[in-house]
């Protein structure tokens, strides 16, 4: 087995603006993934106006092994959570959010339901926001994302984290084809942009890379990210390699060439990285 990595390259490291605070402090009512997460980009974000709120709770029913968030038997739904949401975003002055959400595999809609009635809440409150759903594959389920859907968020996006060999070691309950499907039939019904976004640093190929590159672009999806992935801590897939810029700006060429509408592609990228930037 390969040495793991046991320091940050210069190009991983991030200083905190004096701003952060002020955002950290409006925010502690909220679940955030920018925080659950440890997102290094996170005051930077928040002082452009963007930022990432998780509802239906901070507990997943999935484990995957690359994910910060806590893992385990989540709590009730808090039915009020989309005003809730809806008005911390207002009084945050938030122009841009990007909602996502634990995987809530032990309800029967899998959360569904309460995802359409966050966008709508935020949409009434904020009739000027733009907004990005990065959802759960809710099992490919059509009847579910069509709630998603029906909402006209100005973004679906979804994750595929990694190339296909690593998908089971690295997202346990989740299926690389699942994933991918899910992205091209929103595209299939509906004119809103779709967004995906991958990790490396995992132990995946250039050729993998590529390919999965090529897979999500044969799937209609308008724009994806890309950057290094960090483990959470020991007990998370570990670092295999920290990848120079270099190569994330080479894989970024590749894709805009392949037709990708737009790449965020970078060490630090995270897929709510520059989200506001998405929509046009």
């Amino acid at each position: 087995m390969k040495k793991k990595p046991n320091f940050k390259p210069k190009w991983l490291r991030v200083k905190y603006p004096d701003k952060y605070d002020k955002y950290n402090k409006i925010s502690n009512n909220l679940n955030t993934i920018c925080k659950s997460g440890s997102c290094p980009n996170i005051a930077e974000c928040w002082e452009q106006g963007v930022a990432t709120f998780i509802i239906l709770g901070n507990i997943c029913t999935r484990s995957c092994k690359f994910c910060g968030v806590k893992t385990g038997k989540p709590k009730k739904i808090d039915f009020s959570e989309p005003q809730k949401i809806a008005h911390n975003i207002k009084i945050m002055k938030i122009k841009h959010a990007v909602i996502t959400s634990v995987d809530r595999d032990d309800l029967k809609d899998m959360g569904a339901i309460i995802w359409g009635k966050t966008i709508k809440a935020i949409k009434k409150i904020n009739n000027k926001i733009s907004l990005e759903t990065l959802i759960p594959d809710f099992k490919g389920r059509k009847n579910l994302i069509n709630i998603i859907v029906n909402e006209k968020p100005e973004v679906i996006s979804h994750n595929i984290e990694t190339v296909r060999r690593l998908t089971k070691k690295v997202r346990i309950q989740a299926k690389y084809d699942r994933s991918i499907n899910v992205l091209k039939y929103i595209k299939y019904i509906s004119n809103i942009r779709t967004k995906t976004g991958i990790m490396l640093g995992l132990g995946e190929t250039e050729k993998e890379v590529i390919q999965t590159l090529k897979d999500s672009r044969n799937a209609n999806i308008d724009i994806i990210t890309i950057g290094q992935y960090l483990s959470p801590s020991i007990k998370h897939f570990y670092v295999k390699k920290f990848i120079p810029p270099y190569i994330f700006k080479k894989y970024e060429n590749i894709a805009l060439d392949m037709g990708f509408l737009y790449v965020e592609s970078g060490p630090l990228v995270r897929s709510s990285y520059n989200a506001y930037k998405h929509i046009f």
